[in-house]
């Protein structure tokens, strides 16, 4: 997805529409080694094209392929982005949205490949689970320590009973004699 600024100027006034496929494996896995595996992303939108400005309604779709945090296993995490991209055409020209994110072209030239992959960076999540970790109740544990869910943890049926650390128990004497 890569036009020179001449080329996208023979359209100024009207638009082009997009309906590629297009493959950000390599790079997306070089840059993030959490991706275990990317679908062809299919992009699809609208270029408004003026002397000014060009301007990409895209909506990118595809799948991920990303480790479980807790079992480790592939899970396919699905894609649905939909972003507005504008690339000043005159190096002196500013824009005013501080709501957009404005490019500029490298040489004479517009590659929407770096910024597809920089949109599909961002929509990776901190972490994933598999169904069938999040249907398992039975979470990991050891010796002294357990894994706990957040807000879900054990009822304590009213009682509040704080387990002391044996090796701290005698700091809990100290206090009691500096009342007395």
């Amino acid at each position: 997805m890569k036009w020179s600024t001449i080329q996208l100027q023979k359209y100024r006034g009207k638009n082009i529409e997009l309906d590629e496929m297009i493959d950000v494996s390599a790079e997306l896995m070089k840059r993030d080694s959490q991706v275990r595996d990317v679908s062809p992303i299919h992009v699809t939108g609208i270029a408004n094209i003026t002397t000014e400005k060009v301007t990409f309604h895209l909506h990118i779709h595809g799948k991920l392929i990303l480790p479980c945090a807790r079992t480790l296993k592939d899970v396919p995490f699905p894609i649905d982005i939909e972003s507005t991209e504008i690339f000043l055409l005159k190096p002196e020209q500013t824009f005013e949205d501080d709501e957009a994110e404005v490019h500029r072209p490298i040489g004479e030239m517009i590659d929407l490949n770096p910024i597809i992959t920089e949109l599909l960076l961002l929509e990776i999540p901190m972490q994933v689970f598999s169904e069938e970790a999040k249907d398992d109740s039975d979470l990991p544990s050891g010796n002294d320590w357990e894994v706990v869910v957040e807000n879900q943890d054990k009822p304590n049926d009213g009682k509040d009973t704080k387990k002391i650390d044996p090796r701290l128990a005698g700091l809990a004497k100290f206090f009691d004699k500096e009342e007395s």
